[in-house]
């Protein structure tokens, strides 16, 4: 029955997120000729996600791991190895792609302030074409890459999540899918231009996505031979969401904004915690 709810978790979670992502921007979050309003709806995403990730490392899966009687001093050298790892990993361009995501707003900006200069490079329009389709077909493929690695590693987390504690479990599948909705909205950004159409992009994200479910199996199926390390997993587990806050969501906020905006940063965030907080009741009970 366990492992019945972690794969029904992990595939809300995977599939879910991409699902959810694709109905935003299809209300308008990434449309429209309002950059700026949709730059903050952007932001509140990222806000919530970063204020879901830190509450559940911190209020949940560290202290299910801190109360396993295992030392502190592992337990801690675990979470320090975990941020290294994922590190690497981000370094690697397997854990996260915002820098894609980057280039492909720049990209967009650049051809705005080309046509609103009317710069005309009709003259190479052809190399330039076939030089622009190549990176995007490549940066298609990376994004997929990085993304189902992502989500095979959330997989595994959540598993580990419930196998100490169901309760646990879904707040870390929300947690997951709170983080994953940003994320994927900006993979299906960087997909449609290479995408034949908007579905196909769609069913890229979407298969994806389905690689979380794959993790969850593996995770229940690893984790089920080494319960005795479940403690360990659960910070591997904090140091994964620790650093997706503060390494890729937080840095993305740090803009000059005016107060208004910035009141709704710290609001969505603060919001972001209280949904954790409402899940884990909710569950508890």
């Amino acid at each position: 029955m366990n492992l019945l709810i972690i794969l029904l978790a992990t595939l809300c979670a995977g599939i879910g997120s991409v699902w959810l992502a694709a109905a935003l921007m299809r209300l308008g979050w990434q449309q429209g000729t309002g950059g700026e309003s949709r730059g903050l709806a952007e932001q509140h995403l990222l806000s919530l996600a970063a204020g879901a990730l830190l509450s559940t490392a911190f209020m949940h899966l560290l202290p299910e791991a801190m109360q396993s009687g295992r030392a502190a001093q592992p337990l801690f050298a675990t979470l320090l190895v975990g941020l290294v790892f994922f590190f690497l990993l981000d370094k690697a361009e397997l854990w996260h792609h915002g820098h894609e995501h980057h280039h492909g707003v720049e990209g967009e900006h650049q051809r705005v302030h080309d046509h609103a200069h009317g710069h005309d490079h009709s003259h190479s329009d052809s190399h330039a074409h076939a030089d622009a389709q190549a990176p995007r077909r490549a940066g298609g493929w990376a994004v997929l890459t990085g993304d189902s690695v992502h989500c095979f590693g959330d997989g595994v987390l959540i598993a580990s999540a419930f196998v100490a504690n169901p309760r646990l479990g879904l707040v870390a599948a929300f947690a997951v899918l709170a983080h994953e909705v940003p994320h994927h909205i900006g993979d299906l950004a960087v997909l449609r231009q290479s995408s034949a159409s908007r579905r196909a992009a769609l069913v890229k994200v979407s298969l994806a996505g389905a690689v979380t479910p794959l993790g969850g199996l593996t995770g229940w199926w690893i984790i089920d031979r080494l319960a005795g390390y479940l403690p360990f997993f659960l910070v591997v587990a904090s140091s994964s969401f620790i650093y997706v806050a503060l390494a890729d969501l937080i840095p993305q906020l740090q803009k000059r904004l005016g107060a208004r905006e910035t009141l709704a940063q710290i609001a969505w965030l603060l919001l972001g915690i209280a949904l954790v907080i409402v899940v884990s009741t909710l569950a508890h009970e």
